[in-house]
């Protein structure tokens, strides 16, 4: 006896990384960055429509591995993801990651894809977005602190997104800005490498810090901060992870996603319990001041929030149709009669 065919309900779309990778292809990768800053935009706009918790978090003596659920009462999403940094010393990835959408009514999943590569796009139109409402007026020139996997993706945002036509790059790994001056050849982006963090914030409007040790860490200090510059810092993201000298924290306007988890693991767990912050969707739906003036120092305390994910499997979700770049899985039991889950495991066997 053949098996029974699985019935529409048990096929899940799946997007496979080759399949991600031929969607942002066929899309553009400047105008999927574009689209997804919008998104979440859009989404912050709603925030009040969301289930709001901070992620589940696993801690080892290696890294960290994390879940980060939410839901607007219709959908309900979660990304798996982990934090190695010792991986790259195994010719492995510090960060992977995959996802989940599922219809709130049923609890049947619709969608399931990698989201390795889409976290460093939905992290880097997230960048974008922030920039956006807090960088000066005109900003051109970003410095890029750390140029590690996600570095290229926070370039081209900042480039579709805000106007940035030249970085200036430094990492105290050579062959980390080597590769990334190579992948950003011909992208219309000036690239500057320089053989230092001060030199590569010299004459930047916004500065950005994506370094992977899971250590308090001093990348910028006070006196190389000057006036009136974005800071978008996204390379803490766990307990015992900084990378900006607290000084730095006291002169600036700090923005964050979602303050009781930016508290445990972003900049701002250096400072006291009630160290002013703003969270940033208050700037976008018009609740708060982002950028006051010239000389402000602003900062966006980026660790990374579900609802971010949220935005971008809904995304990818509605940019699939018509595609066909995904592949249908069997992965939900769904008997033609649901309180014969046994019978149709009997059907199925083979004589």
């Amino acid at each position: 006896m053949s098996s029974p065919l699985p019935s529409e309900k048990a096929l899940v779309p799946f997007v496979s990384v080759e399949n991600m990778m031929r969607l942002v292809h066929h899309i553009g990768i400047e105008t999927v960055l574009t689209e997804l800053t919008d998104v979440i935009e859009a989404d912050f706009r709603r925030w009040g429509s969301f289930d709001k918790t901070p992620r589940v978090a696993s801690h080892s003596g290696e890294g960290v591995i994390e879940l980060m659920p939410t839901s607007d009462g219709e959908i309900y999403s979660f990304k798996y993801v982990n934090g190695h940094p010792k991986n790259m010393a195994q010719g492995l990835q510090t960060v992977t990651a995959f996802g989940l959408l599922a219809e709130v009514s049923t609890g049947y999943p619709v969608l399931l894809t990698e989201m390795t590569l889409l976290t460093a796009l939905r992290t880097a139109a997230t960048s974008a977005m922030a920039a956006r409402h807090l960088a000066p007026r005109g900003a051109r020139t970003m410095a890029m602190i750390g140029n590690g996997a996600q570095a290229e993706f926070q370039a081209l945002a900042m480039k579709a997104v805000c106007g940035i036509d030249h970085i200036r790059l430094y990492d105290i790994d050579p062959l980390a800005t080597e590769k990334m001056v190579r992948n950003l050849a011909g992208t219309g982006l000036t690239v500057t490498a320089c053989s230092s963090s001060q030199s590569a914030i010299e004459n930047a409007d916004i500065i950005t810090t994506c370094t992977a040790d899971k250590q308090y860490a001093t990348i910028l200090t006070d006196n190389m901060v000057g006036s009136g510059v974005h800071i978008n810092a996204i390379g803490g993201d766990c307990p015992g992870k900084t990378e900006l000298h607290r000084d730095i924290l006291l002169r600036a306007d700090t923005f964050v996603e979602y303050p009781p988890q930016t508290r445990i693991e972003g900049e701002i767990q250096q400072m006291d319990a009630d160290y002013p912050v703003t969270e940033f969707w208050q700037v976008v739906t018009g609740k708060a001041t982002g950028r006051r003036d010239a000389s402000q120092i602003t900062l966006f305390d980026s660790v990374g929030f579900a609802i971010e994910d949220f935005s971008a499997l809904r995304y990818v979700r509605d940019r699939l149709r018509g595609t066909g770049l995904y592949q249908d899985l069997d992965i939900i039991a769904d008997p033609d009669d649901p309180r014969d889950l046994f019978g149709m495991l009997q059907r199925a066997r083979q004589t």
